[in-house]
């Protein structure tokens, strides 16, 4: 071979050689899964049951939430412009979250929400086995969110359910949320869901109950869960670096002077309607206060694009403004 060539050869592989180590340094962290847009393999949801934003974000000293404030914040994006739009009670204010609609629905658990949940929608199209996708409540009326009345879908595509007391769903009645709490961990240790959706009942269970000792009470203690479960995510190496977490609210309370103030909830009051959003993950903004209005439904749309799939009963819309990508 003329020297020329082995000359041209030897430069042509330099330049090769050359280009994966610049894209190699270009990349910081763990690259993307090969064909997958985003780093984000699996979302967690954490529901905290009825605070107003008064007490919890809106509180401009952050007393109730220390750990978000000090600990969370930094690491990703909150809202103080989010709403729930829809009906502000906890069945109508999940079945927004999870299926991207909101809905009239009985909020006693005694009836199925309409349309398909991201849940059903997730498995079906990944074809993974149910226990890759789980809801967690303490409220037993919540496991109704498994499942959806429109034809093709009842009864299919089911996700794992442990809801209320002993897990066995509506008509159990009410566990305590540290119940719930363990049962998270259990199954994130033993299972590693995708997906999964979580709800802690207070602080509503003291609201209704009209002692706001205990309802500011539930506000830290589920504050302290959220942190928690962001260590355990970020602690396993399957989860880390690979999970996101959102957690927000079904609905807030009546503001002081309404009806009878915290304790109760249930119409467009500015309490009831303004709720709280935080998200963190790895596709994500870090230390970022937004303002942009976003409502429940786009929390369904954002998740199907994290992990790439079709969502196609959906109102919402993707909030891309958490993107670090857009």
């Amino acid at each position: 071979m003329p020297i020329y060539k082995y000359i041209l050869l030897f430069s042509f592989v330099i330049f090769i050689t050359s280009c994966e180590e610049d894209d190699n340094n270009n990349n910081s962290g763990t690259p993307n899964p090969p064909g997958k847009k985003y780093l984000t393999e699996n979302v967690i949801i954490v529901v905290i049951d009825g605070p107003r934003y008064t007490e919890t974000w809106g509180d401009s000293m952050h007393q109730y939430q220390p750990r978000l404030a000090n600990d969370l914040a930094s690491e990703g994006v909150i809202y103080t412009n989010f709403r729930n739009n829809g009906e502000t009670w906890t069945v109508p204010g999940h079945v927004a979250i999870s299926t991207g609609n909101y809905q009239t629905i009985a909020n006693n658990g005694t009836e199925l929400p309409q349309l398909p949940s991201l849940f059903q929608h997730w498995l079906e199209q990944t074809k993974e086995d149910s226990t890759k996708a789980w809801i967690i409540t303490s409220k037993d009326k919540l496991s109704i969110l498994a499942n959806s009345m429109i034809s093709n879908w009842n009864n299919e595509y089911m996700p794992s359910t442990n809801c209320g007391v002993g897990g066995l769903g509506a008509g159990s009645g009410y566990r305590h949320d540290s119940i719930t709490f363990d049962t998270v961990q259990y199954v994130l240790s033993n299972y590693h869901p995708n997906l999964m959706l979580i709800n802690f009942r207070e602080p509503d269970y003291a609201g209704h109950a009209n002692n706001w000792a205990n309802y500011l009470k539930g506000i830290e203690d589920t504050d302290e869960y959220l942190y928690q479960i962001w260590q355990q995510i970020q602690n396993d190496p399957i989860y880390a670096n690979k999970t996101t977490l959102i957690a927000t609210n079904d609905h807030g309370r009546h503001i002081d002077g309404h009806k009878d103030g915290f304790v109760s909830h249930g119409d467009n009051c500015e309490g009831c309607t303004h709720i709280n959003l935080f998200a963190v993950g790895p596709d994500f903004k870090s230390n970022t206060i937004i303002n942009t209005a976003r409502e429940q439904i786009d929390i369904s749309a954002t998740i199907a694009e994290l992990l790439e799939f079709d969502l196609p009963y959906s109102n919402g819309v993707v909030m891309d403004e958490l993107f670090n990508t857009k």
